[in-house]
């Protein structure tokens, strides 16, 4: 067989073996017997495979993998701006990148299979069934936006960031600052709130559960935000200030605000997290946390290219952007906040 028609997949099925034991096999690298090693060897010889193809140990394809009942590449924010660094740095890299969305049900080893990866990248949250079909795949794996044991994954610092971003709305003078969640699944979500609920610890402050709202999942995601912050406006003891778990949620809440005649940062404060391109474009301007969302995608590439895919997680220092949504307001300038019934409080 001439060695241009030959694939990994087809030196997998030769050998009876996973496209990730044939990469392993072929670049040398441990965690296979000696007995599936050879074996691997002897038929790519047979089928006159040019070994010297992935003898350097450096991957040629990756795969960008991302749940797609929970995320859309191209309306999040976020995630495209992680997957633009990815492509970059394989762009530089002379690696090629594709792209695959998956759910659990999914047969995903079939899936990873059609696009013969020699690694790959996991963003956000999977579930446990579809983390599992992942593993299994054999491949180097590296995770950003989630975490795992014992296996690489590179984070933005997410507790840091929720500390930052609440010390700032209660330097600002805060007493009942509220919180909007997202899902708590999410490595990074649990992260935020409990840097929120820190923040209330250091400062004296109960934390009160009538001011942690979560989204509701049955609605749309931009219905969720708006009735999140309804439900805080709602309250008998309305919040005088408000750290959304992310931008989109954020500006979501402003504009319940707005609707409500609440003047922010007057009336209330707002901040929120990612520093998407949006948030400096609002009214008033949305303070955030800023994180290096290009460099996340980078990193995970630049993992896979140079092997050091052993578990540990990595962090990225964050940076707090503050704008005119939560800038502190003199006494005088404010007025009693109104609920979303427009009573004082």
């Amino acid at each position: 067989m001439a060695d241009k028609a030959v694939t990994i997949r087809e030196l997998a099925q030769a050998a009876q073996v996973s496209i990730g034991t044939v990469s392993r096999a072929l670049k040398g690298q441990a965690g296979l017997s000696e007995q599936t090693r050879a074996s691997v060897l002897r038929v790519a010889q047979e089928l006159g495979y040019n070994l010297d193809k992935l003898r350097t140990g450096k991957p040629r394809r990756i795969l960008f993998l991302y749940n797609r009942r929970i995320d859309s590449l191209t309306t999040n924010p976020f995630y495209s701006v992680v997957l633009h660094g990815a492509e970059s740095a394989c762009r530089e890299e002379g690696v090629s990148l594709s792209l695959l969305s998956v759910a659990a049900g999914d047969d995903i080893a079939a899936q990873v299979r059609r696009h013969e990866p020699d690694g790959l990248i996991g963003m956000g949250y999977f579930e446990p069934e579809t983390m599992a079909a992942l593993q299994s795949c054999e491949l180097p794996l590296v995770l950003t936006d989630h975490f795992r044991p014992g296996l690489r994954c590179i984070n933005d610092d997410n507790l840091e960031g929720a500390l930052q971003a609440t010390r700032h709305l209660l330097d600002g003078g805060a007493r009942r600052p509220a919180m909007i969640i997202g899902p708590v699944l999410h490595h990074s979500v649990a992260l935020r709130v409990k840097g929120f609920r820190r923040a209330l610890f250091e400062a004296g402050l109960l934390a009160d559960p009538e001011l942690e709202v979560t989204l509701d999942d049955s609605l749309p995601y931009d219905e969720a935000g708006r009735e999140a912050m309804q439900r805080l406006l709602a309250l008998p003891q309305p919040p005088d200030a408000v750290f959304a778990y992310n931008d989109e949620t954020a500006l979501h809440a402003m504009t319940v605000c707005h609707e409500a005649g609440l003047r922010i940062p007057q009336d209330l404060r707002l901040i929120g997290y990612d520093d998407i391109a949006a948030a400096a474009r609002s009214k008033p301007p949305l303070s955030t946390v800023r994180v290096d969302k290009e460099a996340l995608g980078r990193l995970v590439v630049t993992a896979l290219v140079e092997g050091t895919v052993g578990g540990g997680d990595t962090l990225l220092p964050v940076e707090l952007i503050v704008r005119e949504s939560s800038r502190a307001v003199a006494a005088e300038a404010a007025r009693p906040p109104r609920t979303a019934q427009g009573r004082a409080m």
